[in-house]
């Protein structure tokens, strides 16, 4: 269960450090003429429970002569957000790998 929980963590990490870089790619081109941000999507992986996985969905690029299609204030948040999400997933990491240890113990 401990060794799941892991997998289940690092998923979380993962999918919170790709959505916090795709906030970050689309911040960093917010004066970029024509520059349309890509979607991100969270969805639970199959079977139920396995963790959570991420899909990002790009957008056809508008003319050259468009402003920016980048909402900084949803993205800044949205960043926020992602950065809490991996700080959770790490905290999950964390407490497998303590209850792990622990069971190591008690079975030793």
């Amino acid at each position: 269960m401990a060794i799941f929980a892991l997998h289940i963590g690092a998923s979380g990490v993962t999918a919170g450090l790709s959505a916090l870089s795709n906030s970050a790619h689309s911040i960093s081109n917010a004066s970029t003429q024509g520059f349309q941000p890509a979607q991100v999507n969270f969805r639970e992986s199959t079977p139920a429970g396995g963790g959570v996985s991420i899909s990002l969905q790009g957008q056809q690029l508008a003319a050259g002569d468009q402003p920016s299609a980048t909402d900084l204030a949803s993205d800044i948040t949205n960043s926020l957000v992602y950065k809490a999400q991996t700080q959770a997933s790490l905290s999950v990491i964390k407490t497998s790998d303590e209850t792990l240890g622990s069971l190591l113990d008690i079975k030793a």
